[in-house]
């Protein structure tokens, strides 16, 4: 998660994309959506529009195709740095996108918006096959990694790549559990103005739990929507319960300011910042993140594999 610029109101439009039901076809826990045929290797040109996507392609050896990528795919800088920008991750430019004529555009169910999906797939011979991703588990990244396999495998180097990353998650999950660890409640702010946070049911919340750190409020969002990361008031009674406040260096930047003020509204929880790309992006990434994770908790073996 990030894209401070897009803000709060598009934190409230997050897509449910899994709404397109009719147009779907069930690959596992995920979803694809099917336009054109496959293309031939040489003309496979893949737009991303989540940047933890996006470094997901190239750690797969796919970065040569990559023809598109959204202004906060910023991962890895040395390969996207040559790939052209189509707007955010919720305020794409539809005509930009389709004169990159792209074969495949990689979405998420949180990070787009429905209309987004909606209008590249009217765009009838040129409709790309559109890749849906809603990974909501650290768990869930050996799935997201089949998925893109299933889809690119054939691409030379691909699948070895995959059996790599696989193999990397499954050691760092294996790790990366809550059991013997004492449960400790947190509360992880990504927005200041109001003040919001993420229900149970996301990836950041699941994430957080593999180290026994329990997220409040414990609410669940539900599939898709703005509920799943709700707005505090400030005058919630659990509040006073929280231990940790772990402030996300994104979407929001928070400085010494916002970290006296969550002091105050947590008077026994300690605050701290913490990377919130570590956290929340899922992919490649979700590798180094298990291992930060581990650091939070105290784990002295985890700090030189995330240094």
């Amino acid at each position: 998660m990030n894209h401070s610029s897009e803000g709060i109101a598009s934190i409230h439009r997050l897509a449910n994309i899994s709404e397109l039901g009719e147009k779907n076809e069930k690959v596992g826990t995920h979803l694809l959506l099917f336009g054109m045929s496959p293309p031939e290797h040489s003309e496979l040109r893949i737009a991303s529009l989540v940047p933890s996507l996006t470094e997901l392609v190239v750690a797969l050896g796919l970065g040569d195709h990559l023809v598109a990528r959204t202004g906060w795919c910023i991962h890895p800088a040395d390969v996207v740095g040559r790939v052209s920008k189509v707007g955010g991750t919720k305020t794409v430019n539809l005509d930009k996108l389709r004169r990159l004529a792209p074969t495949h555009v990689l979405v998420n169910v949180d990070e787009n918006r429905r209309e987004t999906v909606e209008s590249i797939g009217a765009w009838g011979e040129a409709a790309p096959q559109i890749v849906v991703t809603h990974p909501v588990d650290p768990q869930d990244n050996l799935g997201l990694i089949a998925q893109l396999e299933d889809v690119f495998g054939t691409v030379p180097g691909v699948a070895e790549r995959a059996a790599t990353l696989r193999a990397a998650l499954h050691r760092e999950l294996a790790l990366t559990v809550p059991a013997g660890r004492p449960p400790v409640r947190v509360l992880y702010l990504i927005w200041h103005g109001p003040w919001m946070t993420v229900a149970r049911d996301t990836y950041i919340s699941r994430m957080l739990a593999r180290i026994n750190w329990q997220t409040l409020p414990a609410e669940a969002g539900g599939a898709a929507g703005a509920a799943r990361y709700p707005a505090l008031s400030g005058q919630e009674a659990w509040l006073a319960e929280v231990e940790r406040v772990l402030l996300s260096s994104e979407p929001f930047a928070f400085g010494a300011a916002h970290a006296a003020e969550a002091a105050a509204l947590c008077p026994r929880g300690r605050v701290e910042h913490v990377d919130g790309e570590l956290l929340s992006w899922y992919g490649a990434r979700a590798v180094a993140g298990l291992a930060y994770l581990r650091a939070l908790a105290g784990d002295n073996r985890a700090i030189d594999r995330c240094a």
